[in-house]
Parts: C-alpha cells; sequence; structure tokens
C-alpha cells in the first residue's frame, strides 16, 4: 500500500452547498455575517501567509516558539502512533511534532482543501521513510469520522482556529472531539491568550493594509461563487476588541447606501451607510477558561505551555 493515501468524505458539491447556505443565512440575518471559513480560497490563504509574516500578528510565532521547544515533552506525555491534526493545511508546523515523535507511524490531516492535503502529504512521505499518512478531505466542524488507526493517538488542533467559534459552537466541537477518541488519547489545542488591547487590534489591522485586503477577499469569493456585484473597496476593514466576550471582532464596514445583488441566490441585500458586516470573531483565552471549557467536554487538562512572553498556549488534555 502506498504510504500516503487519500480519503473524500466531504462531498463534491459540499462546499458549494455551504457557502450558498452561510451567504443566504447571515446576508438576511440582523445584524449581517459571514463565517471566516470563506476567507480562505487560494489568494485569500496567500494573503493569510503574508499575515502570518507581519511584524505585528504574533500567533503563528509564538506558537511556533512553543511546538519547537516543547515538541519533545509532548511526545513524551503522549506516547502517540497516530498524530491527527484538525485543519492541517501545509502541515506545516506540524513537522516539529513529527520530528519528536520516535514511535509515530501514521499522520491523519484533515482539511477540506484537496490540493493541500495532497501537497503536504506526498512532501512528507518522501521526507520521512516510515511515516504513512491517511489525508482526510473533510469539513472538521460537521460530523468526523476517523479511519481506524493505532493508538495511543494525539489529535492536535492548531494556531488558535478554536477562537473563531462561539462559546456553543466551541461546547459542541470539544464534544465532539472527544467522542472521537479513545482512553490514553489526547487533545493537543493551541490559543491565543487575552492581552493588552493595542497589541491585539495591531495584530488584525496591521500598517501594511494585508489584513483589510485578506477581510475584503471574502467578498471577492461570493463574487466569483454566486456572482454578486460586492465592490470590496465600498467597505473600510474593521478590528474591534470586545472586552466584555475578550474577543476581536473583524468586521467590513460599508461606507455608503449601497445594494448588492446576489444572482446565484436570487438575493439583492440592502446596506446603509456605516453598516457593520460580521466576518470573523476571533477570542482571546484564559487558562482557567480553557481548563473549564475541557473539562466540560470530559477531558482531562493535563499540560499548559506558553510562549517565553505569555502570549499563545498549547494545552494538553487527556482522555480519562
Amino acid at each position: 500500500m502506498s504510504p500516503f493515501h487519500l480519503t473524500r468524505t466531504l462531498p463534491e458539491d459540499a462546499t458549494e452547498a455551504a457557502l450558498r447556505a452561510d451567504v443566504l443565512h447571515g446576508l438576511t440575518a440582523t445584524p449581517k455575517t459571514l463565517p471566516p471559513k470563506w476567507f480562505y480560497d487560494a489568494h485569500g490563504s496567500e494573503l493569510f501567509e503574508k499575515i502570518t509574516e507581519l511584524p505585528e500578528y504574533y500567533p503563528t510565532r509564538a506558537e511556533r516558539e512553543i511546538l519547537v521547544s516543547r515538541a519533545a515533552d509532548i511526545a513524551a506525555a503522549t506516547g502517540a502512533r497516530t498524530l491527527v491534526e484538525l485543519g492541517s493545511g501545509s502541515s506545516d508546523k506540524t513537522r516539529h511534532l513529527l520530528d519528536a515523535f520516535g514511535g509515530l507511524r501514521l499522520y491523519v490531516p484533515v482539511d477540506v482543501s484537496e490540493s493541500a492535503l495532497t501537497q503536504a502529504g506526498r512532501a512528507l512521505v518522501a521526507e520521512r521513510p516510515g511515516l504513512s499518512v491517511h489525508a482526510l478531505i473533510a469539513d472538521f466542524t460537521a460530523r468526523l469520522e476517523l479511519p481506524d488507526t493505532p493508538g495511543p493517538r494525539l489529535l492536535v488542533f492548531l494556531g488558535g482556529t478554536i477562537g473563531n467559534l462561539l462559546p456553543a459552537e466551541r461546547a459542541a466541537f470539544l464534544s465532539s472531539v472527544r467522542a472521537l477518541l479513545a482512553p490514553g488519547d489526547a487533545l493537543l489545542l493551541g490559543t491565543d491568550l487575552v492581552k493588552d488591547e493595542e497589541v491585539l487590534v495591531r495584530a488584525y489591522d496591521d500598517a501594511a493594509g494585508v489584513t483589510a485586503a485578506f477581510n475584503r477577499n471574502v467578498l471577492a469569493v461570493v463574487n466569483r461563487e454566486l456572482g454578486a456585484d460586492f465592490e470590496p473597496g465600498a467597505f473600510d476593514h474593521v478590528a474591534l476588541w470586545d472586552a466584555e466576550r475578550e474577543w476581536i471582532e473583524m468586521r467590513l464596514r460599508s461606507r455608503t447606501e449601497q445594494t448588492v445583488k446576489i444572482p446565484g441566490l436570487d438575493l439583492a441585500v440592502e446596506f446603509a451607510a456605516g453598516e457593520e458586516l460580521r466576518t470573523e470573531v476571533s477570542a482571546k483565552f484564559r487558562q482557567e477558561g480553557v481548563w473549564a471549557e475541557l473539562a466540560a467536554a470530559g477531558l482531562r487538562p493535563a499540560h499548559w505551555w506558553t510562549d517565553g512572553e505569555g502570549r499563545f498556549a498549547l494545552s494538553l488534555s487527556v482522555v480519562p
């Protein structure tokens, strides 16, 4: 059997159907919203890679620092033989973990992008004789089934992406993760931490305007896929810190009163001047809150690691 194997659990038309449903629901709601997953077409993914290199955007560097310094500790604490990664993308950061696991035989990356999975998976098996990659084209926010894999298993969810889920969605997600795991398995979770408001806002509103372009790109996706006539330049990028909920909100603010037609949905959407469309929530966390959410999902918190400046955390929890 080839060391690289790809399984599709997501129907071919699932992405288009999900986009149609999200746009219809979000743009007819009050206030208007769009989910952040639609940022990431090919151009959006390129823009996000640029964001991760910006001086203002610390999460990627902070998380990588922890992975580099703690990969051996993570390997020792879990003894995992299978590594499962949700939202794996290019699998770049995962290489630090793969290097630390002597007994690891199987890597299961899960992503909606077939091209990203194929490119990363083939590269990994070429680099690492003895490693098998079983990639899953799947949406980890929906019901997920993992292939039969040797345990113990370590499931990783990096990048602070869990912060894009609202509290009720996080609870449902963590419960679904727990259902995938068996006693002795573990979850490695990346969470961005609460910190100074100015630092947080700058990370989502950089001086070079890359995040603004990334934010507006969601409108280009709707234009291309659903025939809409959004004019991205008619919307200002907004990043706000909500101190009560402890999350950053990214929004697009209409500069004028305008009507956007979306032929693919037979829909016309009215925007008042100054009206805002929420495109992302990015929650920031405190250790006690993360521990409580993990425990509520039936996981036992075991380890907590931060970068040197205490900006970002990786937590390891286990199935009792």
